[in-house]
């Protein structure tokens, strides 16, 4: 079915954008999300709907809209988030409360509020944007991996708890991509005073660099689409470069000290 209502959090740059342009294009009927909508008034890929996530009056009332105009919600994707580096020892209690709301609170309460239109209309997919950072706790992006990481694993939980209600949830994690991501992001300032001055700085300055020469993040949306057009999804998905993929592979078989120490070579620790 072709017209399937799609709603993509955070679907105005970036990743969401990829994933809302590329639906579109394959025939889906698409709302994205923006906390102002108004900032995007000569945005034509699709329809945006004003939304943010960390803002539960906001969810329940951007639902209820799309319900309205609508009559459905066929696939929920969690897709809105935000970056945050940082020494954990240094990173400001408010930043962190900010990016686990975006990052894992706001998806939570996006599937609260969709589970029981999905589950009304007898089915529904979720598909949960998270990160390959989420499979491993990162120097100076613990914060970001911790976040990514628990939205896995609630995941995992949710299709469980699913699995009588004919409503499908899987994750996909993305690595490096291209996007706005890194301009976006809140990074803990780096203090001259700081014990953690000179690896945060290198760390920060490798992050950037990888994000510059991210891929294409149509390839997010093309894994996305795939992951539609399955009958039964896996639990999870995971789309970046070789390196990265194979890196996950080497953290499931490598003693923890030895994987340990390739990230701190990566990182030039």
């Amino acid at each position: 079915m072709k017209n399937k209502v799609v709603l993509i959090t955070g679907g105005s740059s970036g990743i969401g954008l990829a994933i809302g342009t590329f639906l579109s294009q394959k025939g889906y009927t698409v709302y994205g999300t923006s906390r102002n909508p108004e900032k995007n008034k000569d945005f034509s890929a699709f329809k945006l709907l004003e939304l943010d996530v960390c803002d539960r009056q906001s969810i329940v009332s951007a639902t209820a809209q799309l319900q309205q105009l609508e009559g459905r919600i066929d696939i929920l994707i969690n897709n809105a988030g935000v970056g945050i580096t940082g020494p954990i020892e240094e990173t400001p209690e408010e930043e962190v409360q900010k990016a686990f709301d975006t990052n894992l609170h706001g998806p939570l309460a996006m599937i609260q509020a969709v589970l029981p239109i999905m589950r009304q209309q007898g089915s529904g997919l979720i598909i949960n944007i998270t990160s390959i950072a989420g499979y491993m706790g990162l120097p100076y992006r613990a914060y970001y991996s911790a976040s990514k990481g628990a939205l896995e694993l609630m995941t995992e939980a949710l299709r469980m708890e699913l699995k009588d209600f004919n409503i499908q949830c899987t994750s996909v994690a993305p690595g490096d991509f291209a996007t706005n991501i890194a301009a976006g992001r809140y990074h803990a300032p780096v203090s001259e005073q700081s014990p953690y001055r000179d690896a945060y700085s290198n760390t920060l300055r490798l992050m950037d660099q990888h994000v510059d020469a991210g891929q294409d993040p149509v390839r997010v949306a093309e894994k996305v689409y795939r992951v539609i057009q399955t009958k039964r999804p896996k639990v999870h998905y995971r789309v970046g470069s070789p390196l990265q993929k194979f890196s996950l592979v080497l953290k499931s078989i490598l003693p923890d000290k030895l994987y340990e120490r390739l990230l701190i070579n990566h990182y030039k620790l």
